[in-house]
């Protein structure tokens, strides 16, 4: 390989927890991220949790001579909370909506309300096509008894097949985000190792910031600490990713967080801790066009990668009796609803057949009767549908783990028995090759 060019990149990622007048300190807040950004100046910014457009238009504005290009992705309710900024122009965008995202009858938990999603930017570096995504799974809300652990499994494999399917051109593949899983979740484990992706924490040379890459930390004055249980000191949920090709190698020369509060103000950006990460882009001309999609990928990894998505579908099924056991409580209570409806028709015919006798309940009560009947029916027939749905989808999802376990076990056996034991773990480019290179 013959070293043409060399670029460094600095990119920022930032959970803003901009929750328009439910947020503390929102405005004060973004005046801060504002100032910040235009200080440090990152080539590249992922932002999530920004809900309300007119807190982006205010960055979009307060960056338009060191950020001129910027992209705010739309979805759901109130919006996917999700924003690029950059100072390479934005060739391409795209978003892609996760199929499960919570339960619209949590309120409180809102998730489902924002339409979690993935946005992608294609952007020039340096002569080099960058795949970008931005990215935001639901929160996890209890480590104990975790409700959304199904559906975070389900977005991690979406999220990973979005990557995979649309960064096959790419030569530099950035992501960034909340994805609100510790780094041996399982979710996470199926991500890294189905992508390739490499954590920039992990592959630094340089770190400055919270003990262990921690970024929902207990000296947040924003955090309440009963919310971090097990976790005293905090946890690691938000990163920044990237992945080389054939064509660019990449290195993270250091990263940081930020600590808690701003030096020389009382409050920190966000509850979250801000992501700082520099990276090296080295294009190369390869010896050999497309040399590393004709590698075979280490059993080792195949076995340990089969081994995660046994364990992915196990969740997803979980999920599934979950969702079926919901879906027919509601069919049930619907039924008792009907059942309800019909009792009080039969009562209020009753004058009907017996001429000269009066109706033995106030005119008030059936009305109230028939309010309450018709608000069950009614309820009752939308959370089927709901549930219905989110069956589709997680059969879908598992569907799709089982044919992958299929062709991964397939390709397992193509291995010998003995492997050798000078088989390099990363490509000669300096790149985690991916377990499962697509061949299309």
């Amino acid at each position: 390989m013959a070293n043409t060019d060399c670029v460094g990149v600095r990119v920022f990622s930032l959970n803003c927890w901009g929750i328009r007048y439910l947020s503390k300190h929102c405005s004060q807040r973004y005046q801060m991220i504002g100032q910040m950004l235009c200080k440090e100046q990152h080539d590249i910014v992922l932002l999530q949790e920004v809900w309300s457009e007119k807190d982006f238009l205010y960055l979009k504005t307060k960056l338009a001579s060191t950020h001129p290009h910027s992209h705010y992705f739309k979805s759901g309710v109130i919006g996917s909370g999700l924003a690029i900024l950059s100072k390479h122009r934005i060739h391409d965008t795209f978003l892609y909506r996760y199929s499960l995202n919570g339960y619209p009858y949590m309120a409180h938990h809102g998730d489902w309300f924002g339409g979690k999603a993935v946005g992608m930017a294609v952007l020039n570096l340096a002569g080099l096509t960058a795949n970008v995504y931005v990215t935001h799974l639901h929160a996890e809300y209890s480590r104990e008894k975790d409700s959304y652990l199904s559906h975070r499994v389900v977005q991690a494999w979406e999220l990973q097949q979005f990557i995979r399917h649309t960064s096959t051109g790419a030569d530099v593949v950035i992501v960034g985000g909340d994805l609100n899983m510790h780094p041996q979740d399982l979710g996470c484990r199926l991500l890294m190792s189905y992508t390739g992706l490499r954590d920039s924490y992990v592959e630094t040379a340089k770190f400055d910031g919270c003990e262990n890459g921690m970024t929902l930390i207990a000296d947040n004055p924003f955090i309440n600490k009963n919310e971090l249980i097990p976790f005293e000191k905090g946890i690691r949920i938000d990163y920044i990713l990237f992945k080389g090709s054939s064509k660019a190698s990449v290195n993270c020369d250091f990263m940081s967080t930020t600590k808690g509060s701003v030096p020389g103000h009382a409050l920190p950006y966000s509850d979250h801790e801000a992501l700082t990460a520099e990276l090296r882009l080295e294009s190369h001309i390869p010896a050999q066009t497309g040399s590393d999609k004709t590698q075979d990928t280490p059993a080792e990894k195949l076995a340990e990668l089969v081994d995660t998505l046994t364990e992915a579908r196990t969740e997803v099924k979980v999920g599934l009796h979950c969702a079926e056991r919901m879906r027919y409580t509601a069919a049930r209570t619907g039924v008792m609803g009907l059942a309800l409806l019909f009792l009080e028709l039969a009562i209020a015919a009753v004058p009907c057949f017996a001429l000269g006798a009066e109706q033995p309940f106030p005119r008030i009560s059936f009305y109230l009767l028939a309010a309450l009947c018709f608000a069950i029916l009614l309820t009752t027939f939308l959370l089927y549908i709901f549930y219905t749905m989110e069956l589709k989808s997680l059969q879908g999802a598992e569907d799709q783990m089982r044919l992958a376990v299929g062709s991964l076990q397939e390709k397992l056996r193509g291995f010998p028995v003995a492997q050798p034991h000078n088989v390099p773990l990363r490509s000669p480019e300096g790149q985690q090759p991916s377990a499962l290179d697509p061949e299309e």
